[in-house]
């Protein structure tokens, strides 16, 4: 791997890759090198895409609703033997 560095990144735009780089979890390098992918084309597409669409919804039950739910649901793991014969 090559090691390169970049002079002249002005306050402006090194404030846009710390925050992506915060948002995403992810080190700054890793930002830079993924935008200078994207930007010549040669990123690597993901086979399956990771989606954030229902994020918002993630660990939200409560300890009320996940009983409830493993109730309703508490009939399906049964086997209706009568159907095997």
């Amino acid at each position: 791997m090559k090691t390169l560095t970049i002079r002249g990144i002005d306050t402006e735009l090194d404030t846009k890759i710390r925050e992506k780089a915060t948002l995403s979890g992810e080190s700054i390098n890793k930002i830079v090198l993924q935008m200078l992918k994207s930007a010549f084309g040669i990123e690597k597409s993901k086979i399956f895409p990771t989606y954030h669409d229902l994020d918002s919804m993630a660990g939200t039950w409560t300890q009320e609703d996940e009983d409830h739910f493993n109730q309703n649901i508490r009939e399906l793991g049964e086997v209706d033997k009568d159907m095997w014969k």
